[in-house]
C-alpha cells in the first residue's frame, strides 16, 4: 500500500508538471526524475519560504497551488517595482541557485500555498540531465518564447504543413550547384553555360570562389540585345557587381526580407568563409509561401494608379498574417511589414511627383514613431513629415508651398491605402512638420532646452524619424545633429526619463496583471512603449544613430557595459509584446480599430499568461535601471 501510495504520487506530479513549460518538453527520464524527487510542502499565508538572510537556497521551488510573491530586499528596491506574484506552474529561484548565492528576493505565501520542492543538488543534477531544462534556466525567456512560437505553430500545423516554414535554413533550400564563370569569362560562353544549365542566374566568382557579381535572364535584354553588346568581351564588364548574398545559416524569411527591399529575383548563399555554396530564388520562396512576394513587391513597383497600390496593401497584410501563423519572430515581421509598406509608399510618392512639379527641390520624406523605428505593426496610421533645403536663390515661401500640396496628395493616397490620416495632423502635409533642416533642428532645440510635457511628447515620437525617400543625408545630418545636442544636455535627459516612467509594468500585486475596464491590457501604450521610451533615452544618451528599439538596445548596451545574457532577455520580452499585438490583429478590422492592441490575459494560453509576465518584469527590470541612473 505504501509503494502503491508513492506511486499516486508521483503520478500526480508528473500529471501536474506536463501542464507548464519547460517541464512538458523535458525528455522522459528527466521529467521522471523530477516527479519521484519534488517533495510536496505547505506552506501557509504569510510564511516566508526563501529571505536573503538565509543564504544560499537549499530547495528549487515550483508552485503547485496558491500565490506567492516575490519581494525585493536592498537598497537599491524602489518603491514602484517592489514584488511580483509567482502562480501555479511557476519556478523559483534560479538565478540564487545557479550562481550559489543568496537570493536577492524575499519569497512569501500570500495566499496558503503549496509549492514542489526538490534539494539544490538534485536540481544541478536535473540541469545536467536535460538540455531542455538547462537552457530554460540559462535562457529563460528566450526558453519561454520558443515554447510559445511552436506552440502557435502547432496551431496551425495543416496550413504549416501545406506551405512548410519560412524559417527554414537557406543552406537546406538549395537544390543544386550553382552555374560558376570567371570574370574574364566570353560573354557568349557565359550564355551558353546559362543555356545549357537552364538557369537564370549565373554567378561570377573569383579564384576562390567567393561572388564577385551576377547576370541574369532579366538583364539579357537591356544589356545585351538592346545594348547590342560584343559576345566577346569578358563577362565581368556586363554583370552585376557586388551582389546581394546571405550565409547559408540565415533564414527563407531573411532571403524574402532582402528581396523585398531591394527588388531582387535571387540571393546568393555563401558559407562562412564566404564562398559560393548555392543561389536561392524567388521561386525557391513560392513554394513556402501561397502570397507570392514577387506578386506584391511587381504589384508595388508597377502600379499604375491607387487601385493597384490599394490591393497591394492587402495582399502585405495577408501575407504577414501568413507569417504569423508559421511562426515568424516579431523583430522579422514588423521589419518584413516595414520594408513592403516603404515600397508602396515610395510609389505613391513617385506616382505623385508625375503631377507636382519638385524639379530642383531637394528634399526628404520622413517617417516618425513605429514606421520610424521600422515596427510597423498591422494597425498603424501616418506620422510623417518632409525635411528640405532652400537654395540661396529660391525663395523658402514658394518651396514650401508645392512641397504641402505634394504632401496632400501623398497623405490622401496613403489613407486610400489603409493608413488613416492621423488625429494628431502629424504628416507631411501640415506646414509645421514641412521644415528645412535648420528648421527642425531649431524645433529639436527648442524642446530640448524648454522640455514641457508637451516638448517631451514630442520629442517621444519626433526623435524617432528616418528619410525613407529623397536625400537621406538630411536626416543623417539631422541626428548626427540632435545626438551630439542631446548629449550635453543632462537636465533634458532626467526630463525624458522621469516621462518614461509615468507608466508602469501592467503587473498586479494581487492579481498577475492590472487590466482596463475591459479586462484587458492596451499592449501599445502599456506594453511596448516601455521599451521604446527608455531606448530612446538609452540611444540618445550613448550616440547610437540607430531608430530601431531592439538594435538601440543592443547598442546602447554595449557601450555602456551590460552582459549580452540581459540585453536578450529585454530585448526578447519586447518582441513578444510585439508579437501579441500582430497576433491579436485581424485582417478584417481597418487599421487602428478598437481592439487592436489589446488583449484579455485570461484569454491566453497558460504558457503566453507566464510568458507576458515575464517580458513585462523585463520591462520593469529596464525602468529600475532608468530609475537609478537618473537618481528618480
Amino acid at each position: 500500500m505504501i509503494a502503491n501510495a508513492a506511486d499516486l504520487l508521483v503520478g500526480a506530479s508528473t500529471d501536474f508538471l506536463r501542464r507548464f513549460a519547460p517541464f512538458k518538453d523535458m525528455e522522459a527520464d528527466a521529467l521522471a526524475f523530477l516527479a519521484q524527487h519534488a517533495v510536496l510542502a505547505f506552506h501557509a499565508r504569510g510564511d516566508n519560504i526563501l529571505t536573503p538572510e538565509m543564504g544560499a537556497p537549499r530547495h528549487f521551488y515550483i508552485v503547485q497551488r496558491g500565490k506567492i510573491q516575490a519581494r525585493q530586499t536592498g537598497s537599491t528596491t524602489t518603491t514602484e517595482y517592489t514584488s511580483l506574484n509567482l502562480g501555479q506552474g511557476e519556478c523559483f529561484p534560479i538565478g540564487a541557485i545557479s550562481a550559489q548565492r543568496p537570493s536577492t528576493n524575499a519569497y512569501v505565501a500570500i495566499e496558503d500555498s503549496f509549492c514542489l520542492q526538490i534539494s539544490t543538488e538534485e536540481f544541478m543534477r536535473l540541469m545536467q540531465m536535460s538540455p531542455v531544462f538547462h537552457l530554460f534556466c540559462t535562457q529563460y525567456i528566450a526558453g519561454l518564447l520558443n515554447q510559445s512560437r511552436r506552440q502557435l505553430q502547432t496551431n496551425f500545423s495543416q496550413r504549416a504543413a501545406e506551405q512548410h516554414t519560412m524559417t527554414t535554413q537557406l543552406g537546406q533550400l538549395i537544390k543544386r550547384e550553382p552555374v560558376c564563370v570567371s570574370a574574364d569569362t566570353p560573354t557568349r560562353a557565359a550564355l551558353e553555360q546559362m543555356k545549357l544549365q537552364q538557369v537564370g542566374c549565373l554567378v561570377v566568382v573569383d579564384q576562390e570562389g567567393r561572388p564577385v557579381g551576377v547576370l541574369t535572364q532579366s538583364d539579357l535584354l537591356p544589356r545585351v540585345i538592346l545594348a547590342d553588346f560584343d559576345l566577346l568581351r569578358p563577362i565581368g564588364e556586363l554583370m552585376t557587381a557586388n551582389p546581394h548574398q546571405l550565409a547559408s545559416t540565415a533564414s527563407a524569411y531573411d532571403a524574402m526580407l532582402e528581396m523585398a527591399a531591394r527588388g531582387v529575383r535571387h540571393i546568393l548563399v555563401v558559407d562562412a568563409e564566404g564562398l559560393l555554396r548555392g543561389v536561392v530564388s524567388e521561386r525557391d520562396l513560392f513554394s513556402l509561401q501561397r502570397v507570392s512576394l514577387r506578386q506584391i513587391r511587381a504589384g508595388i513597383d508597377n502600379a499604375a494608379d491607387l487601385s493597384a497600390l490599394q490591393r497591394a496593401s492587402t495582399d502585405i497584410r495577408q501575407l504577414a498574417l501568413k507569417l504569423i501563423a508559421q511562426g515568424i519572430g516579431a523583430e522579422q515581421l514588423t521589419q518584413f511589414i516595414s520594408a513592403l509598406n516603404d515600397a508602396l509608399t515610395r510609389r505613391i510618392i513617385q506616382l505623385a511627383l508625375e503631377t507636382h512639379d519638385l524639379s530642383g527641390v531637394d528634399f526628404g520624406w520622413m517617417a516618425f514613431g513605429s514606421e520610424g523605428r521600422h515596427e510597423q505593426t498591422l494597425s498603424t496610421d501616418q506620422d510623417n513629415g518632409i525635411i528640405w533645403r532652400c537654395p540661396e536663390w529660391e525663395k523658402p515661401a514658394a518651396i514650401r508651398s508645392r512641397l504641402i500640396e505634394f504632401a496632400k496628395d501623398v497623405n490622401a493616397s496613403l489613407a486610400a491605402c489603409g493608413f488613416p490620416l492621423c488625429k494628431g495632423n502629424i504628416m507631411a502635409s501640415n506646414p509645421a512638420l514641412c521644415l528645412t533642416l535648420d528648421e527642425w533642428k531649431s524645433r529639436f532645440g527648442a524642446w530640448i532646452r524648454e522640455p514641457h510635457p508637451e516638448a517631451l511628447l514630442n520629442a517621444s515620437i519626433y526623435f524617432d524619424f528616418r528619410v525613407m525617400y529623397g536625400n537621406e543625408r538630411l536626416g543623417d545630418q539631422l541626428r548626427a545633429w540632435l545626438n551630439k545636442t542631446v548629449r550635453g544636455n543632462s537636465a533634458f535627459l532626467r526630463m525624458m526619463a522621469a516621462n518614461a516612467l509615468k507608466v508602469a509594468p501592467p503587473l498586479g500585486r494581487l492579481r498577475d496583471f492590472v487590466v482596463e475596464d475591459g479586462g484587458s491590457i492596451d499592449l501599445k501604450k502599456s506594453g511596448a512603449r516601455l521599451f521604446v521610451d527608455v531606448a530612446r533615452i538609452l540611444a540618445l544618451r550613448t550616440g547610437v544613430d540607430s531608430s530601431s528599439t531592439a538594435q538601440r538596445l543592443r547598442q546602447a548596451s554595449t557601450k555602456m557595459g551590460v552582459s549580452a545574457d540581459e540585453v536578450a532577455a529585454i530585448v526578447d520580452g519586447f518582441h513578444f509584446v510585439q508579437l501579441l499585438r500582430l497576433r491579436s490583429q485581424r485582417l478584417d478590422t481597418e487599421h487602428g480599430a478598437p481592439g487592436d492592441n489589446h488583449v484579455n490575459p485570461d484569454s491566453l494560453n497558460e504558457l503566453d499568461r507566464n510568458i507576458l509576465k515575464e517580458a513585462f518584469r523585463q520591462a520593469r527590470k529596464l525602468q529600475t535601471r532608468l530609475k537609478l541612473d537618473y537618481q528618480l
